[in-house]
């Protein structure tokens, strides 16, 4: 059996291989991250008798592998991916001395190769991997925007800190509509009726007569104060948040329209959304290399630590050692899940009544979320909230 432990890096990977008795086949070599580099490594590959017994392992390093593990599954080789944290403690076991270097870190890969049960990954198809690429880009863009209506409301708080609570502490669509076109206090106090029929529209009437005269009234009796730096900066701030809205906008109509056309189980759910659907769906990758939910919730890290030592046992902390991304989904999930299910809300407030905290009682909901999905996927069968428990 042949040991291939590959090192990703930016520009060149590092290749190691051995056979399981720990004959050196070719010592620690570079290849570049390019078609030359990658047809070197597969002329090698191919140079070794016994193709079907080859066990590639390497390291996930993000975006970087991804066009070898493309190139891989292409050319008919399989391979194995170990969480960083896994190599690093694997590697503290060897030695105490602190070694690190890409050459160093192939033959490490190549060691543990030879002391794990050698357990393949699918590349996912790409489209799939676009949509999961494209579904944590979205969350990001949120998490964007988000901040750039923290830098609004600092801004608004100097030149009109009565806005915002005026508009129940929110940036609605008629507030937005009414800093993009006017901005400051004062082109605020000369709105005349003309445009106040048009914010009117905007706001699907809801933006009547009392309101326009009291915000008028704010207007013109603001303790804040304007100058040229605080529009010119006010006006940055708004092309941010139009532009990151805009982009969000698009986003989710793609992601949307593309997670219906999947239509998979988990989508009809009640509580979880078609964006959510797809960000748990694209994270997990096929449902079929997990064979129990315990897998799917330590994979998302939230499955907690263990310490067991002596007369002590007992679980602390979640890990969080799994996908962030996954792991926020589905604690979003869980809070949407147990309001759309009286069953699930109940039990929400059964262990709020037993002085649980929320975060803490959310985990829990996002566990049995888990067991569904599992369930659910693995049946191709669509939800039904009166089998809840």
């Amino acid at each position: 059996m042949y040991l291939v432990g590959i090192d990703i890096s930016k520009y060149k990977h590092d290749c190691f291989i051995a056979t399981e008795t720990g004959e050196i086949i070719k010592d620690a070599f570079s290849f570049q991250n390019n078609s030359i580099g990658f047809q070197t490594l597969r002329e090698l590959l191919s140079f070794l008798d016994k193709p079907n017994e080859i066990r590639i392992g390497l390291e996930a390093t993000g975006h970087y592998g991804k066009n070898l593990k493309r190139f891989l599954n292409d050319n008919g080789y399989s391979f194995m991916e170990f969480n960083p944290y896994l190599v690093k403690r694997f590697a503290t076991s060897l030695t105490l001395r602190k070694t690190k270097t890409d050459k160093a870190d192939a033959k490490l890969l190549s060691l543990i190769l030879n002391s794990v049960t050698y357990q393949s990954y699918p590349l996912q198809s790409y489209h799939m991997n676009d949509l999961k690429s494209l579904s944590r880009y979205h969350k990001k863009l949120i998490h964007k925007h988000s901040k750039e209506l923290v830098s609004l409301t600092i801004i608004l708080d100097q030149i009109f800190p009565e806005f915002k609570p005026f508009f129940g502490n929110k940036f609605t669509q008629t507030a937005l509509f009414i800093l993009n076109n006017y901005k400051t206090p004062e082109r605020i106090m000369s709105i005349n009726i003309k445009s106040f029929e048009k914010i009117r529209k905007i706001s699907q009437y809801s933006f009547n007569t009392v309101k326009f005269v009291k915000l008028k009234t704010l207007a013109k009796n603001t303790v804040g104060y304007t100058s040229k730096s605080l529009e010119l900066k006010l006006d940055m701030i708004l092309d941010s948040v139009n532009h990151l809205s805009d982009q969000i906008n698009v986003l989710e109509s793609y992601l949307t329209k593309q997670i219906k056309l999947i239509n998979p189980p988990t989508l009809s759910i009640r509580g979880i959304g078609p964006l959510s659907a797809l960000s748990i769906i694209t994270e997990y990758g096929d449902i079929n290399n997990f064979s129990s939910p315990k897998q799917m919730l330590s994979y998302a890290g939230l499955d907690p630590s263990i310490i067991q030592s002596g007369m002590i046992d007992k679980t602390g902390k979640l890990v969080k050692r799994g996908s962030s991304f996954l792991r926020e989904t589905l604690m979003n999930s869980a809070s949407t899940f147990a309001i759309h299910n009286p069953v699930i809300y109940e039990y929400y407030m059964k262990k709020k009544a037993e002085g649980k905290a929320h975060r803490v009682v959310l985990t829990h909901i996002a566990k049995k979320l888990i067991r569904i999905i599992h369930h659910l996927e693995k049946n191709n069968i669509a939800f039904d909230s009166s089998k809840l428990r």
